[in-house]
């Protein structure tokens, strides 16, 4: 029989991949191959490096936008070889390593082109890709906050929409998540992360500080209203499918992203992980969102309950758009088209961009 974890995450992720930039054949055909979990992350590994062939090679030959499409495609690859991995340590860390280099080594050839830059953070450095729209001066910035298995290297797809409507993006790793995942721990009150991300934005004189929005997928849909309780300098919030009260479905949670949960939360067992569930809870704060929200949920979620969404949308004190997708499944990657573009447009509005 198929390993259950297999199973479990093509059922729950596929339009995820595909959304976010994996070929199609390429899902199938390396889904297809593996049979036990233990030879996933070997697998993507393997794939990612054909395209990672392709974009050196490009970048041998002169072709600079060639080479950043295949790096950034192998950067994606990468980085869902090990974005719930967390049965061999080594096998991840070296998937992860791959993603982040082949992003960089992209970075500087994309349309718009981007920067890898370091914010302060606790003593150390938090890591995040800033990419400037074309022939902006002083261009607003969207802050993306990464979930529990995302990373500033799967966001292309996601920055490209608000690049191309006139804003700044600024993806980072933060706490437990991707570059970050190794130096710190999951935190609920991701306010503290997102006042010392907000801190770096001031500092950069290309930017419009005054005009910052927030955005957040799956457990960044968390951690983005959360931070918007109390940080008063984010303009507006788009919040993409996360939990108003983590610990209420935690132990429904597929085994995989339970697992991670534990894993990057740096709990010593499920039991100690549970406990930290429930340090994310939005149930006594979100009252003190009044920035607009822009929160999209999709009504066949299987890992977070849409009605999640309905509690941040009732609870919250400032103007609400409810985007809850019928066929939507988590993130509604399979419905991207519903409300990628939709909520780029109302961010654009939000922070005083003219219509594109």
């Amino acid at each position: 029989m198929p390993d259950a974890r297999v199973q479990s995450a093509i059922a729950h992720w596929a339009p995820r991949f595909v959304s976010n930039g994996v070929p199609l054949t390429d899902f199938e055909e390396v889904t297809a191959g593996v049979e036990r979990w233990e030879d996933w992350c070997r697998a993507w590994s393997a794939r990612a490096a054909i395209h990672e062939v392709l974009g050196r090679t490009a970048l041998a030959d002169g072709y600079q936008r060639s080479a950043g499409e295949h790096l950034t495609r192998a950067a994606v690859c990468y980085h869902f070889a090990k974005f719930v991995f967390v049965v061999d340590t080594e096998q991840m860390k070296a998937a992860h390593r791959k993603a982040v280099e082949c992003r960089n080594l992209a970075l500087p050839l994309l349309d718009p082109p981007g920067e890898r830059v370091l914010i302060p953070y606790e003593g150390r450095n938090l890591v995040a890709n800033l990419r400037k729209p074309a022939g902006v001066v002083g261009p607003p910035v969207v802050v993306m906050c990464m979930g529990l298995d995302s990373t500033k290297e799967e966001m292309d797809s996601n920055e490209s929409v608000f690049l191309a409507r006139g804003m700044a993006t600024l993806a980072f790793d933060g706490p437990g998540q991707g570059e970050g995942e190794y130096d710190f721990a999951i935190r609920g009150d991701y306010e503290v992360v997102v006042k010392a991300v907000v801190n770096y934005v001031e500092t950069r004189s290309d930017v419009d500080a005054g005009r910052i929005g927030l955005w957040g997928v799956s457990l960044g849909g968390y951690f983005a209203p959360r931070a918007c309780a109390f940080e008063k300098r984010i303009k507006a919030c788009i919040a993409l499918s996360g939990p108003y009260e983590w610990a209420d479905f935690f132990d429904r949670l597929p085994d995989l992203t339970r697992n991670t949960f534990q894993v990057r939360s740096k709990s010593p067992n499920e039991a100690e992980a549970r406990k930290r569930a429930a340090t994310l809870s939005l149930k006594d704060v979100a009252s003190k969102i009044t920035c607009p929200l822009f929160i999209v949920a999709g009504k066949r979620d299987r890992i977070v309950p849409w009605q999640e969404g309905e509690r941040l949308a009732a609870a919250a004190s400032g103007p609400v758009v409810r985007c809850f997708i019928e066929d939507g499944n988590h993130v509604a990657n399979n419905r991207v088209y519903r409300y990628r573009s939709q909520s780029a447009d109302w961010m654009a509005r939000c922070l005083g961009v003219p219509k594109h």
